[in-house]
């Protein structure tokens, strides 16, 4: 078999990334005529169908996955071999993919980009904001950012921050219209403001644990909604209680406006960090990156 011509391969990783053939023109600068008939050209060489495609939609057959997790790592590092190649003495051209939880991005993305631009002005730093969990070397990225228990066992782990808990908050008025819960059973009884997670649609359970016992609280309450950031400032207005990570209430539980309740119940992760796989830590820029953010990340978010 003859080896794939790379040109039309940078055009069907592209494709396959972004899930379209016109936005792979976009970000290439050809048409999207162009970009089908490199990818038809490849699939004709390869002798195999690497794209399914709809009216609506376009996602890799199995044959597709496996090129674009056996090839996509190495061609990036051959890009950004090639750039480095162009740059001057010392100076690290290329680009970093990364795909980040919402909750991560003022401890990780906020304090490490102003610093890690101004040392690496001529790498790309693309950041996709999402929970939804992510294959990342499926859809192209770099790294990513998220707590550990979402992360693979086979990727690289870096901490970026210490621990941090999870905990249940109220305002004073709401806690003095309504009691303070005691033990978990008690917030079944409470009003909850209630989040319904993008990737599943399920209501979540509070977790809960103590000692080696654990729970999972089904709370109700007449909100709900998608936006963790939103349960925080329903509760902020007395709207009910929130679940919310404890970094992200700081000035309002040092200022008396949220008050946490069943204290002695709250749990503890161990914190955000940036995984890869194995095979992309000679990227150059993905190492910078790194660097910057071990050195840079809000280190005790608290």
């Amino acid at each position: 078999m003859q080896t794939a011509p790379l040109p039309q391969l940078h055009v069907f990783l592209a494709v396959a990334r972004l899930r379209s053939f016109s936005s792979a023109a976009r970000e290439l600068g050809v048409s999207t005529s162009a970009v089908s008939q490199a990818v038809k050209q490849l699939e004709e060489q390869l002798r195999v169908v690497l794209l399914t495609r709809t009216t609506r939609s376009v996602a890799p057959t199995e044959a597709g996955k496996r090129l674009v997790e056996s090839a996509g790592p190495a061609m990036r590092q051959a890009l950004a071999a090639l750039g480095e190649v162009a740059a001057r003495p010392g100076e690290v051209v290329g680009r970093v993919r990364l795909s980040v939880g919402r909750m991560a991005v003022p401890f990780v993305i906020v304090p490490v980009l102003p610093t890690f631009r101004v040392r690496h002005p001529r790498i790309e730093v693309e950041i996709a904001v999402e929970e939804r969990l992510v294959d990342i070397v499926e859809e192209g990225y770099d790294a990513g950012v998220r707590l550990t228990e979402s992360i693979e066992r086979d990727m690289v782990q870096v901490r970026l921050t210490d621990a941090f808990r999870f905990v249940i908050v109220g305002t004073p008025g709401y806690l003095e219209r309504n009691g303070t819960p005691r033990t978990p059973e008690e917030l079944l009884r409470h009003e909850c403001i209630t989040f319904r997670s993008p990737r599943t649609g399920a209501l979540y359970a509070w977790e809960l644990e103590r000692g080696r016992r654990t729970w999972r609280v089904p709370v109700r309450g007449g909100l709900i909604t998608n936006e963790p950031e939103l349960c925080v400032t329903l509760a902020r207005q007395g709207l009910g209680l929130a679940y919310t990570f404890e970094p992200s209430i700081a000035e309002e539980l040092r200022t008396g406006r949220l008050k946490t309740v069943l204290e002695p119940y709250t749990p503890t992760v161990p914190g955000f960090f940036l995984y890869f796989p194995s095979r992309a830590q000679q990227s150059a820029p993905l190492r910078l990156f790194v660097e910057a953010a071990r050195e840079l990340s809000v280190r005790a978010v608290k």
